[in-house]
């Protein structure tokens, strides 16, 4: 299993809309100006509790070959993400290993939303929450902060990056929507913990009212 190639890869999705070329680790955005972050020791403090088990599996197939359906048009809006998505599929290369991927930009501002559906991982054996959890506790796994999330609308997440860069307005989240399968969502660019993080929850509940159908 080849979980820290795969939760790598997750992060390197990233990279096309933060502007960035990576070689381990998330970006920082600066005035709209993105650097790579090289990884960082550790994390002091363990996750609080273990990976919980995803009661009711959402069936996110049909989004495969259409990851910017996954945010329901009225989020987008709620975040102001006016222009259509960027969608990326699985074409093989490093940014879509991880799975299929849309990104949003607000033109001007230096904010961006990434989501990915993380279907590759899942299909190297390294998906789902699980994955992120077992890359944060190798020695070398990329994952270095891993936190537990609020749920989202009943399903289980986490916080997690190279660092907790959220302070700085980054905020990484993946939800598991079945035992083996997560929605990352990254939203970049902003003020700070509170926006940056409210902007990721809100479209991750998006995602899974798409996903139930609501």
């Amino acid at each position: 299993m080849t979980l820290g190639t795969t939760t790598r890869a997750s992060v390197l999705a990233g990279a096309f809309l933060m502007g960035a070329s990576l070689v381990s680790g998330c970006t920082s955005t600066t005035g709209g100006t993105a650097t790579p972050v090289a990884s960082s020791p550790a994390a002091s403090s363990a996750p609080t509790a273990d990976v919980p088990k995803v009661a009711s599996p959402l069936d996110a197939s049909k989004y495969e070959n259409d990851p910017c359906g996954l945010v329901p048009k009225d989020e987008l809006s709620r975040l102001k993400y006016v222009d259509p998505g960027e969608p990326r599929l699985n074409d093989g290369s490093v940014e879509n290993e991880a799975g299929p991927n849309c990104g949003w930009k607000i033109k001007g501002e230096g904010i961006s939303l990434l989501v990915t559906l993380a279907t590759g991982n899942r299909d190297r054996g390294g998906g789902g929450l699980a994955g992120i959890q077992a890359d944060y506790e190798r020695p070398k796994g990329v994952t270095k902060f891993l936190e537990r999330a609020p749920d989202v609308e009943g399903y289980p997440a986490i916080y997690w990056d190279t660092r907790d860069r959220r302070s700085s307005g980054n905020c990484s989240m993946a939800v598991g929507i079945a035992d083996d399968l997560a929605v990352y969502v990254i939203a970049g660019g902003y003020e700070g913990q509170q926006d940056s993080c409210d902007a990721a929850q809100g479209a991750a509940a998006g995602i899974v009212r798409t996903l139930k159908g609501a």
